[in-house]
C-alpha cells in the first residue's frame, strides 16, 4: 500500500458519534430496477438498486470486496483488496504520480446507512508480530462484525492462517491460529485458510469456515485457544483431504477432483461461508458442491446435521453458494451464487424456493463474481464482488409482492 495510506489509522468523514446512525443530507436515491425470477406464484422479496450508494473519496479506489457485514447500528462495513488493484488503477499512488487518480482504499471501511465512509484503516500496523511474521493476512477475506462491536477477519492467501479480532477502530483484540503454520482438518489449534467467521453469543463460540487449505467446520471458546467443536459435511468428522501448497484465486474455477456432488459426504476444497441464525440453525457454504448444509446448536452446544440444501446443483465453474443472508425477520433466507450471479430466495423453515434475483453483468442489480451479502434492519441487501467485479452494491428492499 502506498506510505501515505500505510499510517492511515482511522479515517473519519463524520463530526458525529462514532456509533451514531444519523439522518443525513443526501440526493434521493438513484433507483434501478433489478431483474427478478419468480419460481412460482408465493409473494416473495422484491428490491431495487441504488446506484448512487455508497460514496468514497475522490481518489479512492477499491479492489475486490471479499467481506462484508451490517452492524447493529445499520452500519455497512467491507473489507476489499488493495492488493487486487495494478499499477494503472493507483497512479496516484506511484512515485513519482503517473496519473491523476486513483490510491487504494484501505482495507477496511465502514459506511453510514447513507453510505458516506465512517472509519477506514488495515494493514500490517494493526496486527502483531509472532516469531517474525506479521499476523495480518496476505489476502484478506472473510468479514465479521459481533454483537460486542468487535471487527473479525480471515485470510486466504499464502501462510493466511489465522482470524484476527479488531476494535472498531482498528486495535488489535486477539487471534485464532498464526500466519505460516498449519496441521490439518483435525488439529485443535490450527486453521487452514479460513473463509468466514460468525460468532455465537450464546455459545460465547467463535465459528470459523475453514475452508480454503482445510474442509471443515471448527469452533473456538473466545478465551480459549484449542477448538471446541470441529466438523465436517453432515456433522461427520473431517476426514477429506486438505489442498497441498497455498491457494491462489486461479484454483477457484479449476474443477475438484472429487467432482461437483450435491450429496457428497465430504466437504468440497473450497467450504465458503458460515452465518448462524437466532434459533440456532448454522449455514454453511459448501461452494464447490453448489450445496448449503444447515446444522443446529443443541442445548448442550454441540452440533448437530439438519439439511443439505442444493443450490442450482449443475452449476459448474466456481461454484454456486458462496454467503448466506437472512431477512430482518428471518422468514427468507437469500443464498448468493457467483457463478450464475444470483441471489437465491427462499422461505427458510420450510426450505421452499421462491425464486431468484440478479443476473451476471456488471450494471446495478448485476453482479461479476458475486461474494458475500448481508442485511441491514430494513431489509435492504447488499452485495460485494470479486475478480473484476470490485464493487459493493446496495439493494433497497420494496416489499413482499
Amino acid at each position: 500500500m502506498h506510505r501515505a495510506l500505510s499510517t492511515l489509522v482511522v479515517y473519519s468523514l463524520l463530526s458525529t458519534p462514532l456509533f451514531a446512525a444519523t439522518k443525513e443530507d443526501t440526493t434521493s436515491p438513484a433507483l434501478v430496477p433489478v431483474e427478478t425470477y419468480p419460481n412460482a406464484s408465493a409473494p416473495m422479496p422484491r428490491f431495487s438498486v441504488d446506484a448512487s450508494w455508497p460514496s468514497l473519496p475522490d481518489t479512492w479506489l477499491l479492489g475486490q470486496v471479499s467481506g462484508l457485514s451490517i452492524d447493529k447500528y445499520d452500519h455497512v462495513w467491507i473489507l476489499q483488496r488493495p492488493n487486487s488493484l495494478g499499477k494503472f488503477d493507483t497512479g496516484l499512488a506511484a512515485t513519482p504520480k503517473t496519473a491523476l487518480c486513483c490510491e487504494p482504499a484501505p482495507h477496511v471501511i465502514r459506511f453510514t446507512p447513507q453510505g458516506k465512509v465512517a472509519t477506514a484503516w488495515g494493514g500490517a500496523s494493526h496486527a502483531p508480530t509472532i516469531d517474525g511474521v506479521n499476523q495480518w493476512p496476505v489476502n484478506v477475506h472473510g468479514l465479521y462484525v459481533d454483537p460486542n462491536d468487535s471487527v473479525w477477519i480471515a485470510g486466504n492467501g499464502e501462510d493466511d492462517h489465522v482470524v484476527a479480532n479488531f476494535s472498531f477502530d482498528g486495535t488489535f483484540i486477539k487471534q485464532f491460529g498464526e500466519r505460516g503454520k498449519t496441521a490439518g482438518n483435525a488439529d485443535k489449534a490450527t486453521l487452514g485458510n479460513p473463509s468466514d467467521v460468525f460468532y455465537d453469543p450464546n455459545a460465547d463460540e467463535v465459528v470459523i469456515s475453514d475452508g480454503y487449505i482445510n474442509a471443515r467446520m471448527v469452533s473456538f471458546n473466545t478465551n480459549d485457544k484449542k477448538a471446541a467443536h470441529i466438523w465436517g459435511a453432515y456433522g461427520n468428522k473431517p476426514t477429506g483431504p486438505t489442498r497441498a501448497g497455498a491457494f491462489d484465486q486461479s484454483q477457484a474455477a479449476q474443477p475438484q477432483a472429487q467432482g461437483v456432488d450435491v450429496e457428497n459426504p465430504l466437504f468440497g476444497n473450497i467450504v465458503h461461508c458460515v452465518n448462524q441464525a437466532s434459533d440456532g440453525l448454522i449455514y454453511v457454504c459448501d461452494r464447490r458442491n453448489n450445496r448449503v448444509q444447515i446444522f443446529k446448536r443443541e442445548k448442550n452446544g454441540d452440533v448437530a446435521f439438519e439439511h443439505n440444501l442444493e443450490v442450482a446443483g449443475a452449476t459448474g465453474g466456481v461454484g454456486s453458494a458462496t454467503d448466506v443472508a437472512f431477512s430482518p425477520d428471518e422468514t427468507y433466507l437469500y443464498v448468493a451464487d457467483m457463478m450464475n450471479g444470483r441471489i437465491w430466495i427462499y422461505e427458510r423453515e420450510s426450505l421452499t424456493l421462491l425464486g431468484s434475483i440478479g443476473r451476471n453483468g456488471r450494471y446495478p442489480g448485476q453482479f461479476t463474481w458475486l461474494h458475500s451479502i448481508d442485511t441491514d434492519s430494513d431489509g435492504n441487501l447488499y452485495t460485494t464482488e470479486v475478480n473484476t467485479g470490485r464493487r459493493v452494491q446496495k439493494l433497497v428492499f420494496e416489499g413482499i409482492k
